[in-house]
């Protein structure tokens, strides 16, 4: 995999001239990110992310190079698809230095802790089935106290401080805009009296959004390296003149959920990702709270239920000097904290959580996960869906097979521990609050830049989204792009690179139509084999019973059965609107 090298009379090594960038994640795909970058004899990784749902299947989970051979890595921000590997690298033998900003070395001590938590939990899980089937238990990717080692290998920088590291070597850090201590990385190379710039979008923030600044317009550099996450989506068309005016009008959103479901006497549950949009929705809260948008309720009984969460927020609120906007500097200023106020309540005990399922009084329940797949969210759906009184409020991209996405989809009932629960409460969606950049973002972005690069490498979208983007740049800003694949290695001193064809909409149009069909019947096939799965899993539960597995596994049909005659409700009938 690595350039090979001869050696000197003395016996030490003389490498080849080299600059290269070689992909090995988030290529054609959204999540896993991993790029390596050689530059005379160092090598350093860019993210190391872990490849998650569909594209664990196509990139895989294990490390792609020997974690010995690398020298440094360089984080953009916190996201587990950006640095959810980097406990198995340190496992499997790095020892260089780890960069990044302060806070997302704040984040990634809780978050890449929990990934460890959630790896061991689920290999235990799978064990206990492999045991009972007469297979050998398996081993977790890596455990909690890999996430902790890590973190004895991080070095943080502010935004906008250039740091050399290592000769020829340049590295700086500036503000993406997407979450707190989120970056792009400009990496200045030299190599034998050659210098080549690269800038690392990460992922590039929305404009407007609660905390955290805007995205930063950014020079340019030789080769951009660039998301493409949203990159044939726009967000709903609505403009605020100001990020103020774009936080009063959310919060005054949030207001009248809360107004009309205390009326009734139900609760609010909002289902979060513990880092980020729950730190968003706290703001809001406190912008509601703080200019009475709601005159008529004396207070507004808010309930953190998530322990990640409530990390999160204590790294937020100590994390404001050069990470929050000038709206939330300007109430630090004035001695508020921009996340608490004196209406919430941090729930940190099972007991505790298990005890605002008893309220009599109404209040905003917000809990993890985001999509409802594990976590405490589960038990409040449970006392809560059922009650035509409550509302569920989701405020972010439900996956396909989540159970999320299942009530978001308009799921008359689900199960829940075993229990049928009819969907009556109200659901509905907090929209604006999207992290990442749309299309039109993506494309001022480029447009911003004073340098035009020489040329882009798409990375960080689904394949017919990366491609499809590579080309619109091509078309829309005449510049040369390219969606590199999976291994894919280029020289960055000769320069000979592929381009993308221009982005002609019908072409994509039919490609997509003939894919969506070709997915349309093997999904059709597989429906019949996920069958059978269920069916010869039953069989061997009813053989061997587990409480936990039957549990799991009745969930899971019920689920399967309930999202089949959702789809075939809404697809049935003589003629259908598409």
């Amino acid at each position: 995999m690595w350039e090979s090298f001869s050696v000197d009379s003395n016996g030490e090594p003389l490498y080849a001239m080299s600059m290269n960038i070689t992909f090995y994640g988030a290529t054609r795909v959204v999540t896993g990110s991993c790029t390596l970058i050689e530059c005379g004899n160092k090598k350093l990784l860019v993210d190391c992310g872990l490849p998650q749902g569909h594209d664990e299947r196509v990139i895989g989970l294990q490390l792609p190079c020997d974690p010995r051979d690398i020298d440094y890595v360089l984080l953009t921000h916190a996201h587990i698809d950006h640095t959810g590997r980097v406990p198995l690298l340190v496992k499997e033998g790095f020892r260089g230095i780890i960069y990044s900003t302060e806070a997302t070395e704040d984040l990634c001590s809780i978050m890449l802790a929990d990934s460890g938590y959630i790896q061991e939990s689920e290999a235990e899980w799978q064990s206990r089935k492999n045991i009972r089937a007469g297979e050998k238990p398996v081993e977790p990717l890596y455990r909690v106290e890999d996430a902790h080692n890590a973190l004895n290998y991080f070095v943080s920088y502010p935004y906008d401080e250039p740091f050399q590291i290592a000769e020829g070597i340049e590295a700086t850090f500036i503000d993406a805009g997407h979450m707190l201590g989120s970056a792009y990385i400009i990496l200045t190379l030299s190599e034998g009296g050659q210098t080549r710039k690269l800038l690392f979008s990460g992922d590039i923030g929305n404009t407007n959004q609660p905390l955290i600044n805007d995205p930063s317009i950014v020079k340019g550099a030789d080769f951009v390296i660039m998301e493409s996450t949203y990159g044939d989506r726009l967000h709903p068309p609505v403009l605020y003149e100001s990020e103020k005016e774009a936080i009063l009008s959310h919060a005054q959103n949030l207001a009248i959920i809360i107004a009309e479901t205390f009326a009734k006497g139900g609760n609010v549950v909002i289902p979060t990702f513990a880092v980020g949009r729950t730190q968003e929705i706290l703001y809001l809260l406190r912008t509601i709270i703080y200019h009475k948008m709601l005159p008529g309720l004396p207070t507004i009984d808010v309930f953190l239920d998530s322990p990640l969460a409530i990390e999160a927020t204590k790294i937020f609120s100590r994390n404001i000097d050069g990470y929050f906007d000038e709206e939330s500097l300007e109430l630090v200023k004035q001695g508020i904290n921009p996340l608490l106020f004196d209406s919430l309540t941090l729930t940190v005990t099972a007991q505790e959580s298990i005890a605002l399922n008893s309220r009599k009084e109404s209040c905003v329940i917000i809990s993890s996960s985001g999509m409802c797949e594990a976590g405490r969210i589960k038990h409040h759906l449970k006392h809560n869906l059922w009650r035509k009184e409550s509302t569920v409020v989701f405020t972010g991209y439900q996956a396909t097979g989540t159970l999320g996405r299942s009530i978001s989809d308009g799921a008359k009932r689900v199960t829940l521990f075993g229990e049928k629960i009819d969907i009556k409460a109200k659901i509905t969606k907090l929209e604006g609050l999207s992290g990442h950049a749309d299309q039109k973002g993506l494309l001022s972005w480029v447009q911003a830049m004073s340098d035009k690069p020489k040329h882009i490498f798409v990375v960080h979208g689904e394949e017919r989204v990366a491609l499809y983007f590579a080309g619109l740049l091509g078309s829309e800003l005449h510049l040369d792009a390219w969606a590199p694949h999976t291994g894919q290695s280029f020289d960055l001193l000769e320069e000979k690179l592929p381009v993308a064809e221009k982005e002609r909409r019908w072409i994509v149009g039919v490609e997509r139509l003939k894919e969506a069909l070709a997915q349309l019947s093997a999904t059709y096939k597989g429906v019949d084999l996920v069958k059978e799965r269920l069916e010869e899993h039953a069989q061997e539960a009813f053989k061997t019973p587990d409480a936990t597995d039957i549990e799991r596994l009745s969930d899971a049909v019920q689920r399967f059965a309930e999202e089949l005659e959702s789809l075939r409700g809404r697809w049935e009938g003589p003629q259908q609107e598409y």
